[in-house]
């Protein structure tokens, strides 16, 4: 099955911009049930990417030797997976840094 997913960003000062996504998809999900997997999935993608771009300045490293860039991303994963899961300094990840 093909399912199409629209989704409208609208940003202050911007035109709303409407983005269409396709999807191929072999599970039998409503519309409903379908755009809640979506959403959920972006949300953890955002989530992280959004970790490893601010917290850690991930932009700003470019790794191009070797296998070095694989290395450094999953040595990112884990330092992320690190500091959200400490619980005994109150405080936001790039704080804990």
């Amino acid at each position: 099955t093909v399912v199409s997913f629209r989704s409208i960003i609208a940003e202050q000062k911007k035109n709303p911009e409407m983005t269409v996504r396709y999807y191929s998809i072999s599970a039998d999900l409503t519309a409903e049930k379908f755009a809640t997997a979506n959403r959920n999935h972006w949300q953890v993608e955002n989530k992280l990417h959004w970790h490893l771009d601010v917290v850690m300045n991930k932009d700003d490293f470019k790794i191009r030797r070797g296998n070095a860039a694989e290395l450094f991303s999953g040595i990112r994963h884990i330092a992320i997976n690190i500091l959200t899961k400490d619980k005994i300094l109150k405080a936001g990840a790039r704080c804990k840094m």
